[in-house]
This record gives structure tokens, C-alpha cells and sequence, in this order.
């Protein structure tokens, strides 16, 4: 294999191979092409990120809040001038359309915008007198060097929703991209060579599962950021947890829409479909089962379901297309297994994405939009995130029944209605067990200035992503207590 078709990790300011032996290909999923190899790297690897941002830690918490913002504002520059190239090696190798990678570093972007505002958001309080003589104040601290663990379905949006509250605190952090998606990262970072950041302030470590482990191991490494499946979040929360490190991981969603009698189905079946087969479904915000409310049902079955065959599917950077690929050929199979199961649970496949092609592209992972109709509220289908482009239909009687079928789920990452009432809003609102709320809206996808809120197994820790709760997460609170003695002073 030649040194080219490697990508590198970038350690104190520099590009490394890795010590590592083990490598995968990655594969465009539309195209089935090998574009390069990502290494496997090892505990060494991750070691030598974490002493070398731990040495860096020492001066960079003291480098003023002003002065560290000023490396956000070039990089949000940069990010901008760079913005097609990155949304195109987003499509390349996740599979999703050219404006869907557009978005994504959009909001990636509104994040780095945000963390420019630290100067502000990371200050504390204070009081005066207390006690007669006595002053207290509370000011936060960074912690030193965190570490970023990203999925494969964003990957150039989702290290943003933590690298620059991380950064403009006064942290130092370590990427580590995903394994199936590693390719935007690498850009991402070329572009973060440019900053004139200091060695060791920001860092890249690509690999697998070892190189997760022994960052959840490393004790210079005091907090985590994560983002990916239920099953993952809940071990990488375990063993930071056990390791005495703050962590913060984003898991799964099976995320519900209610469809009342009296929606707007024209612009709801528009964002519905939006919201269910773009990126593929390969995202954690995708609505994957709508619950239509009394006689709703009929109406919104048929229509979405034309919604459905009316998209386009291929590769994402054709015109047109409003479909991509999903990941790989296994999550293909993976997903197919679904839908005969929802089969044998005895749910209706009224749509069909198995078994197409797209034409040019017949080796891609394409699997075309499917809609189950009738799946069985205590099914493995309804209880299970697949990950694809894969739409169920339940019904319900009333509002408080469809509610309660929000409820008794294991996820609580999203949860939407659409209405043209605002009491049946304003109830559903108030009364979903859900992190992120949608009221006539498809993706419930908070700014950058709101907390990516998410509830029961779709989170697990304290503090979530984005905004306030980001400074929180990355920094310590340290009160002081303080009295100045008359006598005391006229020895200073």
C-alpha cells in the first residue's frame, strides 16, 4: 500500500502515520470505489495525542478567553471558503447528497460562531458581603484535554457541536473521527494546520475500537463527547464513568410524529418525507414513525406513501438527487433484515426500496424509500432504530392515546406533531417524553445557541452538546470566599 493511500493523525502540530499495523479501506457507498485507507491506530497512538495536549493544557488555560476566540474566528473563515470541497467529501464518503452536506457544515459552522462568543458565556458571578467584610465569587475553569468520539452519519457537523466550546474555554482536544468516515476529518484538520493554534491544542487520532478504549483509559484525558448508537453510548458512558472522567453521550432514536385530523398534510408529507428519507435516514433526528390520529389516518397513508415513490435516489453529487446511498453494503443487509421482520410481525410493506438499482451506480449500498404500514406498537420493529430509509405508519384513536404511544418507547431523542391546534400542540409539547420537541416541524434540530437536548436511553450524562451546556460541560466551577482584615491591607 502506498504512503498516499493512508491517512495520517495529526499529534503536536504535526502529520504522523501511525504506529499502528491495521488499516480500512474506504469505500464511496454509491460508487463501491476504494478512496483510501484509514489506520487502525493503537494505544501508543492515543498516549502520545494525550501527553502532548496535557503539555500544551499548561499555557493554553492561561492564553486569555479574547485571544483564544481569535483562532474560532479564522477557522469559521476558513470552514466558509472551504465549504464545497468539504460538503463534497462528506458525500463521498457518507453517501448523502451535496446539499445535505451544505447543511450540515452550516450548522457545524453556527456552532464555531457560538464558542466565539466564550469571552461572555463562560463568566461567572459574585457577591458582595456575604458576610459583614466577606465576598464570594464563583469562576469557571477549563478542565485540560477532552476528547471527541464522532459517528459516521455527520462527520463534519457533529465534532463542531463540541471542538469549539472545548477550544475557546481553554481545553485542549482530541478527534477521533469514525472509522467508516474518516476522510472529512482529515480535510477538516488541514484547514485547522492553518490556524497557527499552538502544538497539542488540537489533534487528530484516527482508528477502531482499541484506539476508543484507550482513550476512555488515558488519565490525562478528563472528559468525553460521543455521539452514536444506544449500545455504544451506554459502554463509552460506563467505562468513563469508571475511569473518572465527565462524559456526555449522545445514543439512539425512534423518533414518533403525530399526524392530527387536522394537519396540513401538503406541507406535512413535504417535510415528513424530508425528515425520513433524507441523509438516507442515517441520522439521529430522522422521524421514522408516524401515528396518524383518528381519521387522519387514510388520507396521510396514501399521500405519503406516493411521497415515498416520488423521490429521487443516487448519487449524491448528480442533480436532482434527493436520496443518497446508505453507509455500506452490511448496513444495507442490516437494514433489508428490518423490513422482513416488520413482515413476520405482521406490518404491511406498502412501499417497497428493496431489490432497485440506480442505473450507472448498480454496485452503490442504495436502498430506495420503504414504508411499513401497520406495524404493532409492541413489535421489534417499532421498538428498533433502523438506521435507514425506513418509514413506519401506527394509528391511534385520540391524542392522549397517541401521546401514551409516544411515551412507551426506550428513546426519548425527539418527538413532533403536526396540527393547526395550539392546544393540541401546547398539550403534546408539555406532556412528550422527549429531549427536542417539533410542533409542525420535521427535524427538531436546535440552533447552535440551544442545548441538543435528548432523554431516557438517547442520552447519557448531564450536560448535552451545544451552547450553554457545552461551556459547562468543558469547564470546573471554583468558588472563592475572601476577607480583607483593616490590619492586613498595611502590608500590601
Amino acid at each position: 500500500m502506498r504512503s498516499n493511500d493512508m491517512l495520517l493523525n495529526y499529534i503536536n502540530g504535526e502529520w504522523k502515520g501511525s504506529t499502528g499495523a491495521q488499516a480500512l479501506p474506504i469505500v464511496n457507498p454509491a460508487t463501491a470505489e476504494t478512496m483510501t485507507h484509514v489506520p487502525l491506530s493503537p494505544a501508543a497512538d492515543v498516549a502520545e495525542a494525550a501527553e502532548a495536549a496535557q503539555r500544551a493544557f499548561q499555557e493554553w488555560r492561561r492564553t486569555p478567553a479574547t485571544d483564544r476566540v481569535q483562532f474560532l474566528f479564522k477557522f469559521k473563515t476558513i470552514l466558509e471558503e472551504n465549504l464545497d470541497a468539504l460538503a463534497q467529501c462528506i458525500t463521498n464518503e457518507c453517501g448523502k447528497t451535496h446539499k445535505e452536506g451544505v447543511g450540515e457544515l452550516r450548522r457545524g459552522i453556527e456552532n464555531v460562531e457560538c464558542g466565539c462568543g466564550i469571552p461572555t458565556l463562560m463568566q461567572g458571578y459574585n457577591n458582595e458581603d456575604i458576610a459583614r467584610g466577606i465576598d464570594e465569587h464563583m469562576i469557571r475553569q477549563p478542565i485540560g484535554v477532552g476528547a471527541m468520539i464522532a459517528p459516521f452519519n455527520f462527520p463534519g457537523m457533529i465534532p463542531l457541536w463540541f471542538l469549539p466550546y472545548a477550544v475557546a474555554t481553554g481545553n485542549c482536544f482530541i478527534v477521533k473521527p469514525s472509522e467508516k468516515c474518516p476522510m472529512t476529518q482529515q480535510m477538516m484538520f488541514k484547514l485547522v494546520d492553518e490556524l497557527g493554534l499552538p502544538p497539542g491544542v488540537l489533534q487528530l487520532v484516527n482508528g477502531s475500537k482499541e484506539t476508543v478504549d484507550a482513550i476512555l483509559d488515558h488519565p490525562a484525558i478528563r472528559t468525553i463527547s460521543m455521539v452514536g448508537s444506544t449500545p455504544a453510548a451506554r459502554y463509552i458512558y460506563r467505562r468513563a464513568a469508571e475511569n473518572g472522567k465527565r462524559a456526555q453521550c449522545q445514543g439512539g432514536a425512534k423518533n414518533p410524529v403525530l399526524i392530527m385530523p387536522d394537519a396540513d398534510l401538503d406541507t406535512a408529507i413535504r417535510i415528513l418525507a424530508d425528515s425520513a428519507y433524507g441523509c438516507a435516514g442515517q441520522r439521529c433526528l430522522a422521524l421514522s414513525v408516524a401515528i396518524t390520529i383518528g381519521e387522519a389516518r387514510d388520507a396521510f397513508r396514501e399521500r405519503f406513501a406516493q411521497a415515498a415513490r416520488d423521490r429521487v435516489v443516487g448519487y449524491g453529487l448528480d442533480d436532482g438527487v434527493q436520496t443518497g446511498a446508505v453507509i455500506s453494503a452490511e448496513s444495507k443487509a442490516r437494514i433489508e433484515a428490518c423490513i422482513a421482520k416488520a413482515e413476520q410481525e405482521g406490518a404491511t410493506v406498502l412501499v417497497d426500496g428493496r431489490g432497485k438499482t440506480v442505473p450507472g451506480y448498480e454496485k452503490g449500498n442504495f436502498l430506495f424509500p420503504t414504508v411499513l404500514d401497520g406495524v404493532p406498537q409492541q413489535s421489534e420493529t417499532a421498538a428498533t432504530e433502523i438506521f435507514g430509509p425506513v418509514f413506519s405508519l401506527m394509528h391511534a384513536d385520540t391524542l392522549e392515546d397517541g401521546i401514551a404511544m409516544v411515551n412507551d418507547r426506550r428513546y426519548g431523542n425527539m418527538a413532533c406533531i403536526f396540527t393547526n391546534s395550539g392546544a393540541a400542540a401546547r398539550k403534546f409539547r408539555n406532556e412528550a417524553y422527549a429531549g427536542n420537541i417539533g410542533v409542525n416541524i420535521g427535524v427538531a434540530a436546535p440552533m447552535a445557541f440551544f442545548p441538543f437536548s435528548g432523554w431516557k436511553e438517547s442520552f447519557f450524562g448531564d450536560l448535552h452538546g451545544q451552547s450553554q451546556h457545552a461551556v459547562e460541560f468543558f469547564t470546573e466551577t471554583k468558588v472563592i470566599i475572601e476577607r480583607w482584615p483593616k490590619e492586613w491591607s498595611r502590608h500590601f
